[in-house]
């Protein structure tokens, strides 16, 4: 795996926690943050003995969109720089939203501008109750245009209309109800209810969750054509001959548990002895 400077990577029981390690700066983002996301994505997507991914922030702010520095670096470039420059965010966050590995989104605090596009990216996200949220753009004569395709997935076009225009800050109960978050928890119960979500999408097959997730991706807001119908019937043919198709049916007619669940058991039992001696 890749040495990186702006973040911090923990692996274990197949899981691994990307954490965001700009605690300085709030953890805002510059150029360097943005290639090493993009990298560690691609890596870990690509990498058989990781079943989920965690992103993280260290320090009291979760991600606070660009670097002041970056930013006045941003005012000097010709057009053609910016296009590169805002193209590279782009990328970075279509890696992340298309990573073939679940990615849950650990929000402990603020989470502005480029910070909420990062949160929108992710599959699913559990947030303190004390975290705020901002499109801070529009303040600074800007506009969230990088990350509007997945705030708006994400919230609607209502919503990100209204939030969009008026830069206005909200907090956690409004996130969860507009559907940034998927759940609010207390921060010291943060780490237990990410646990609990990992410790399901364990119980699942990888193989699955990744076919899942392309599905839900391609058919978001397609109308119900017969072409859609067949597309949909030809995947759930395809994954039901795979092997973990087979073996997901065998098992629960057999009442046994899956290979895929004894395996994680089998690994998550060696490693608590490892660490025990």
């Amino acid at each position: 795996m890749t040495d990186f400077t702006t973040l911090r990577l923990d692996l274990a029981h197949r899981v691994a926690v990307l954490w965001l390690a700009r605690e300085k700066l709030r953890n805002a983002f510059n150029e360097t943050m943005i290639a090493e996301l993009a990298a560690a994505f691609t890596q870990l997507g690509a990498d058989a003995g990781v079943r989920a991914i965690v992103l993280a922030a260290q320090g009291p702010a979760f991600c606070v969109g660009a670097d002041l520095d970056w930013m006045r670096r941003m005012a000097g470039y010709s057009d053609e720089e910016n296009r590169r420059d805002a193209l590279a965010l782009a990328t970075m966050l279509r890696t992340v939203a298309e990573c073939p590995k679940p990615v849950v989104a650990r929000v402990h605090g603020d989470a502005y501008a480029g910070g909420v596009g990062l949160v929108a990216a992710c599959d699913i996200v559990v947030a303190a109750q004390t975290a705020t949220f901002c499109l801070s753009e529009t303040k600074l004569g800007l506009i969230p245009a990088t990350i509007g395709p997945h705030v708006v997935r994400a919230i609607g076009e209502r919503q990100a209309r209204r939030y969009a225009l008026t830069a206005e800050k909200f907090d956690a109960a409004e996130a969860f109800r507009i559907g940034l978050v998927h759940e609010l928890v207390a921060p010291d119960a943060l780490d237990a209810r990410v646990n609990e979500i990992l410790g399901a999408l364990m119980l699942t097959s990888d193989a699955a969750v990744i076919e899942a997730k392309r599905l839900v991706r391609d058919v978001a807001g397609q109308s119900l054509t017969d072409a859609l119908l067949a597309d949909t019937a030809q995947r759930i043919a395809r994954v039901r001959a795979s092997a973990d198709g087979r073996e997901g049916v065998a098992s629960f007619l057999d009442k046994r548990k899956p290979r895929w669940v004894v395996e994680f058991e089998q690994q998550s039992s060696g490693s608590d002895e490892d660490e025990e001696m």
